[in-house]
């Protein structure tokens, strides 16, 4: 009966999500002695860094794979886009090499690579719609996917801060 009983903690435990104490009373009442502790640790969930270029253009890095887009202050100094161009899948792409172009009502701006590597995926979502990127721009609006070659591109780029910093600082 005793092993019935610890099998049947040993599984109940298993499907407890937070740390939790068990004690076994027996049918008198009386503590079985046994008393068991387990806790289980999770890990938080980061979000992924992005990181910005002058000409303010995104990546944001997953292992090995760049999502790439246009900031809120680009897409915004655009006004309403109407046309994207973006770069075919299969596609070598270098750092700083425009790579697309987009039109706005109001003008038409270059896609600048923040990285180098070869093209996974392009949006094409934002081809159909364009506005997507107006509406936005980190999420559904992003332009395409890299497979990187150069992670240590990223060290020339800004972070979040960084970048906000540059926005207050420098007239674009």
């Amino acid at each position: 009966m005793a092993q019935l009983v610890s099998q049947l903690v040993r599984h109940s435990l298993r499907s407890f999500s937070c740390t939790q104490t068990v004690k076994i009373i027996n049918s008198c009442g009386k503590s079985s002695g046994f008393e068991h502790v387990r806790s289980i640790v999770t890990t938080p969930v980061v979000k992924a860094e992005r990181w910005f270029t002058e000409k303010h253009e995104w990546v944001e890095v997953n292992g090995k794979i760049g999502t790439v887009g246009i900031s809120d202050y680009a897409q915004d100094a655009l006004g309403d886009v109407v046309y994207a161009q973006l770069p075919d899948v299969g596609t070598e792409i270098k750092q700083d090499e425009e790579v697309g172009a987009l039109e706005s009502v109001k003008a038409a701006s270059e896609v600048i690579s923040p990285v180098s590597g070869k093209v996974v995926e392009k949006n094409e979502a934002v081809e159909n719609k364009p506005g997507l990127i107006n509406t936005s721009c980190y999420t559904e609006g992003w332009l395409f996917k890299v497979e990187l070659s150069r992670l240590d591109e990223i060290a020339k780029l800004m972070n979040e801060k960084s970048y906000e910093e540059f926005l207050k600082s420098d007239p674009h």
